[in-house]
């Protein structure tokens, strides 16, 4: 009954205040109403738990080859065809050095019968590979060089902040909050191709310890904005106010 009554006050203070988990829905919002003020608006970041996703950062051995995962649904707008038709401009030897693994669910278009078969009509069968979604994707992270996300839209990628937080080099989409989040030379536009192929060569380009800087200034920054007692605060400002 007490419980009932906090979040009753809760939900009737909070009323007063527009507050989203990223500055792009506030700005969807004061589209929608202009007439709103920016004093009633905030932007709160989600919570990335540190103590699943903050593992120490190491610097990885120097490899031949570059693994980059990429944790998404199979739906047009995660644009697998993107990713697709951007690796087929690479250089043969930027192919040679690339494996990209794809987690994911199917879902009820036919995104992922299609990027089969336009990775095997473009011989990219060695590069590319398509694994069912999992439970442990944590291991999956770690395991890789970088982490990718191509979507035409999102909401704050959940994706994006969980590698942030375990310090890992992410190349994304200039979708949401990705473009405050992340290095400017690692995001592009999804509708680009050539954007995406350009954001590929730059990370293939790069040696292990400018990787390993990467993905410290990530975790730094996740550290930062993504941490439960900052977010409390946050929540608990505005309720007194």
């Amino acid at each position: 009954k007490s419980f009932s009554k906090v979040l009753y006050r809760w939900m009737h203070l909070l009323a007063d205040y527009v507050v989203a988990n990223s500055n792009r829905n506030i700005e969807i919002v004061r589209k929608i109403n202009p007439l709103l003020s920016k004093n009633k608006c905030h932007v709160i970041y989600n919570i990335v738990d540190e103590q699943k996703w903050g593992v120490k950062v190491v610097g990885s051995e120097k490899k031949e080859v570059f693994n980059l995962v990429v944790a998404a649904s199979h739906q047009y707008l995660k644009n697998a065809d993107g990713l697709i038709e951007a690796v087929n401009l690479l250089s043969k030897e930027e192919k040679k050095r690339l494996r990209i693994s794809w987690y994911g669910g199917g879902s009820n278009d036919d995104s992922y019968s299609q990027a089969l078969m336009k990775v095997k009509g473009l011989d990219l069968e060695n590069i590319i590979s398509f694994y069912p979604p999992t439970s442990d994707i944590k291991n999956v992270f770690l395991k890789s060089d970088a982490v990718g996300l191509f979507s035409f839209y999102e909401g704050l990628p959940n994706v994006v902040c969980e590698a942030m937080m375990i310090g890992k080099p992410v190349i994304a989409s200039s979708v949401s909050d990705v473009p405050l989040l992340l290095d400017k030379n690692v995001v592009f536009d999804p509708y680009d191709v050539q954007d995406i192929a350009t954001k590929l060569k730059y990370f293939l380009s790069l040696t292990e310890y400018q990787l390993h800087q990467f993905g410290t200034a990530n975790k730094m920054k996740a550290k930062r904005i993504f941490n439960k007692s900052d977010i409390v605060d946050k929540y608990l400002k505005l309720l007194t106010t």
